[in-house]
């Protein structure tokens, strides 16, 4: 998971993922064994149908998710802060029409004001407290009625949460969970099943993911729930935090307005 990718801290404008951008092919392996059954998908899929509509993906990494929006959405736009990804995603995408990737960070996306229908965040930026710049962001490229899906770990779900608390004993499940009701919004709990063609490919993934300590343990463990050898699998919890934007009046602290410092237009970028 792209954990700290995007986390805004005053001093700081963009932190590093640990994982993508320094192992871009171990993290597709990890995104190609992610949720396998779809259940994520089948949750935005209820929250928000994007067939004939205008999509964000903040931050994108390297595209994988874009092709998924493409294949009915009007129109998709990825956007990245790391200029490597960058171009592993416009390659990605090459050849499909309706798609663009742009260089840009949450806080200051490259797009005007309501262009799109659908920001989607997927385990990127926003964390919780400290990506309040980020929310101001998609409610301003957002079209009235249109909504923001931001999925994230579940880091009360079991066995891969303990992993996370293990490696950040100062994340707050709870304290998070507050901060986004409190941002108005929604959420939806999604447990998930990762697979793996053999326990190599695990071991690999949970390595960019977990220091070194950490990821010992949560292999030992992963492969003792999968003594049988083969492929390998284990449940992974997410939570899907979702807000609509309003159609009608202006909601204090909801809907941008001049008061939440957004109210000027980005433009749109080739």
């Amino acid at each position: 998971m792209r954990r700290s990718l995007f986390r805004h801290r005053p001093t700081v404008d963009i932190l590093p993922s640990p994982n993508i951008w320094y192992y871009p092919a171990a993290y597709e392996l990890e995104n190609r064994a992610q949720d396998v059954d779809g259940e994520i998908w089948r949750v935005l899929g209820e929250e928000c149908e994007w067939a004939g509509l205008d999509v964000l993906d903040v931050g994108c990494g390297d595209g994988f998710h874009l092709p998924r929006f493409a294949g009915s959405a009007r129109s998709v736009v990825g956007v990245e802060p790391h200029p490597p990804l960058v171009h592993r995603a416009r390659e990605r995408v090459a050849g499909l029409t309706g798609v663009r990737v742009l260089h840009g960070a949450a806080q200051r996306l490259p797009l005007a004001d309501a262009s799109v229908d659908l920001v989607h965040a997927r385990t990127a930026y926003f964390f919780g407290p400290g990506c309040e710049p980020g929310l101001r962001e998609a409610e301003r490229v957002l079209r009235p009625g249109g909504v923001l899906v931001i999925v994230d770990l579940d880091v009360t779900h079991e066995p891969y949460g303990n992993w996370m608390r293990a490696d950040l004993p100062d994340y707050d499940p709870p304290g998070v969970e507050r901060f986004f009701a409190e941002e108005g919004f929604g959420c939806r709990r999604v447990e998930t099943r990762w697979a793996f063609d053999d326990a190599a490919g695990a071991e690999q993934v949970l390595k960019i993911e977990f220091s070194p300590a950490v990821a010992a343990k949560a292999t030992a463990e992963v492969l003792r729930r999968n003594a049988s050898g083969g492929a390998v699998t284990f449940p992974v919890g997410y939570r899907v935090h979702v807000r609509r934007k309003p159609t009608g009046l202006v909601v204090p602290g909801h809907s941008v307005s001049s008061s939440a410092g957004s109210g000027s237009s980005s433009p749109s970028t080739p």
